[in-house]
């Protein structure tokens, strides 16, 4: 019989609105004289069906029921989503008709029919009709999943059995095609627990369920746990046998209310994985040269300016000046920092400014304009590959950029200039990477031959979701399917998240006081080729290689990119200083006097002008020492000779 009900129940959802509440409508009246009954029969002890005081009732209670129904809007809820709130918002309607039930049998002194009846009837009648509404939305969800299950259904392990993941759960009754299996907890009194009808096992076991379940998704509800914690969970997941696609629940404080369900499920990020717990930035270091001040951020367009643009932004500079080349990049952040002033009510004036600092006239009157307190020096080539093969642009951007930036910065009497750094600078193999260390050696120099501005560069690495990381790259390669292509499967990176590279560069700059190069602690350096299986087993799906010929979405070697190196270093020397903030260190390193530097930037100017590529990578390489370029560049430099 259950069978035939479920079978017809997906049906009756497909009948007109009309008809479907005319059908919810009688069978409510049903309840009700059933109530009626039941209510005569507890009250007396004894069943008059056909009694006129029990018609008398049945007949006022179905004609109150309409109408505190109607005016109430009880019939406007959708019965198959019924659930605690639907109950919860019909005590008012009984309360109303139980009242109107009084008064009339308080007024009227019907014989036979107890005034008691007033609230009895109401009461047998709310638990009838409350368990009517819930059976009907349970038995809907069961009849549809079970249609479903042969061909879409996923079974869903909970991995949290708290508050959260009791929400989860049931949230989960709502989403045809997903079917829960059971919750897995590290907390050992939960085991062999039963939450939400479902068996609870211990964290230990989790492998093992994975598999006798037929896991095939697994929700992660622990909103309060640590990045560390999570990493740990995602990992073993990864190296377990049984594929399954992970999706989390935000951090406590990225959950907009105190409710969580279905729809704040997302699917791990990479940098979940390789972030480290957050140190959480010092007031202090933050607010020193940004508070009431007027604050520079040039390439405030490009994925490390405009994160130092929102972070500066939040501390309330008197004045925020977004400079910049590329005009589209410069409205997106000007249009969202503008928005994010007006909605907070910040004071800070914001001022965008089309300006190339590489251009000695355009970058002098951009400083000479708005004279800022602190500048942040993000504008550069960064990618790699484009600047090997646009040496001479990417030389005139970075180290002209910078010499003119730091020129006008002196007479614009700035306080303080921060230039963010690569550790591509260290033993550069690219050009991008020499220019970057030509421009460390601007800052220092500079830094020793006046007072007036206090110099410092910081130097880190990749930054996970920049415009020239390999992860946006990947996810695409994911989405369609593969290739995920990788130069070489020996290739080591550090990496960081962008937010909290910008905090560091800026805790940093504020301990500066001339010449320094700060390093930012970088956490542990990881293969690119091991970053592209993560991501790809984060999909839910597994990487085809030699080792792995089955795989769903194939890994390729492609090769090493002209000035790519095997490995990134930090520190050109073996010798670091540590400071007051544990996850920032100073480099000791040889520096170039401004009276020899000056004079050779100078002939490197001519030669750029003058388009002498040869020239041009000459004066590089005996500025930049420790710079070896590749060995198609030798052979350059070797027939220049």
């Amino acid at each position: 019989m259950l069978r035939s009900i479920y079978t017809y129940l997906p049906e009756l959802i497909r009948l007109p609105w009309l008809l479907r509440r005319l059908l919810v409508v009688a069978s409510d009246l049903v309840i009700c004289s059933v109530a009626v009954l039941l209510a005569f029969w507890l009250r007396l002890g004894e069943w008059n069906v056909f009694s006129l005081a029990t018609l008398t009732l049945l007949v006022a209670a179905n004609v109150t029921w309409l109408v505190v129904s109607i005016l109430s809007g009880t019939y406007l809820s959708v019965v198959r989503f019924s659930g605690r709130h639907t109950v919860f918002r019909l005590i008012p309607v009984f309360v109303a008709m139980s009242a109107i039930l009084g008064v009339l049998l308080f007024t009227l002194r019907i014989d036979g029919i107890p005034r008691t009846l007033s609230v009895l009837q109401p009461l047998v009648f709310f638990f009838g009709l409350a368990t009517s509404r819930i059976a009907i939305a349970q038995m809907i969800f069961v009849a549809i999943n079970s249609r479903s299950a042969s061909s879409t259904s996923k079974r869903v392990l909970i991995y949290g059995a708290g508050s959260a993941g009791q929400q989860l759960a049931q949230s989960m009754r709502r989403e045809p095609g997903l079917k829960l299996a059971g919750f897995v907890d590290c907390n050992r009194a939960l085991r062999g627990r039963v939450l939400e009808g479902k068996a609870i096992w211990h964290s230990t076991e989790l492998e093992h369920v994975l598999v006798t379940e037929d896991i095939t998704d697994v929700f992660l509800a622990m909103p309060s746990a640590t990045r560390r914690e999570r990493r740990n969970i995602v990992e073993r997941l990864q190296r377990s046998t049984a594929p399954v696609q992970v999706r989390i629940l935000p951090s406590v404080s990225q959950i907009a209310f105190d409710t969580v369900s279905i729809s704040d499920l997302r699917t791990v990020q990479i940098e979940e994985l390789l972030g480290r717990d957050e140190v959480q930035p010092r007031p202090e270091l933050m607010e020193r040269d940004i508070r009431g001040k007027r604050v520079l951020v040039t390439g405030a367009g490009g994925s490390i300016g405009s994160e130092l643009s929102r972070q500066i932004l939040r501390h309330q500079p008197a004045m925020l000046v977004l400079a910049d080349q590329a005009e589209h990049s410069l409205y997106l952040i000007d249009t969202e920092l503008s928005d994010l002033s007006a909605r907070e009510e910040l004071l800070t004036e914001i001022v965008a400014k089309l300006a190339d600092v590489s251009d000695q006239q355009d970058c002098a009157s951009l400083f000479a304009d708005y004279r800022p307190h602190t500048v942040f020096h993000a504008a550069a080539y960064k990618h790699v590959p484009l600047v090997e093969a646009n040496r001479l642009s990417g030389i005139r951007n970075n180290v002209f950029g910078t010499l003119h930036a730091a020129l006008s910065a002196e007479n614009a009497g700035v306080e303080k200039f921060i230039l963010v750094s690569t550790d591509k600078a260290v033993r550069p193999t690219n050009v991008m990477g020499a220019s970057k260390r030509l421009c460390e050696l601007i800052v220092q120099a500079r830094a020793s031959a006046q007072s007036r501005t206090t110099f410092a560069a910081v130097r880190f690495g990749n930054v996970l979701g920049s415009s020239g990381s390999v992860v946006p790259r990947f996810r695409e390669q994911i989405a369609r399917g593969g290739p995920v292509t990788v130069t070489h499967r020996d290739v080591t990176r550090y990496f960081m998240t962008i937010p909290e590279a910008a905090q560091l560069v800026i805790q940093a700059g504020a301990m500066a006081v001339g010449g320094e190069v700060f390093l930012l602690d970088m956490g542990s350096p990881v293969k690119i080729v091991e970053l592209a299986k993560a991501m790809i087993e984060l999909s839910g799906l597994s990487a085809r290689d030699d080792a792995n010929p089955e795989g769903d979405v194939e890994l390729v070697e492609t090769g090493l990119r002209p000035g790519e190196k095997l490995y990134e270093e930090l520190l050109i020397g073996a010798d670091s200083i540590p400071t007051e903030h544990p996850r920032i260190v100073k480099a000791h390193e040889r520096m170039i006097e401004w009276t020899q530097l000056g004079g050779a930037l100078r002939e490197l100017e001519t030669a750029v002008r003058s388009l002498d590529s040869d020239g041009t990578m000459l004066l590089i390489r005996s500025l930049v020492p420790g710079y070896s370029p590749a060995l198609p560049m030798d052979s350059v430099l070797e027939a220049a000779a």
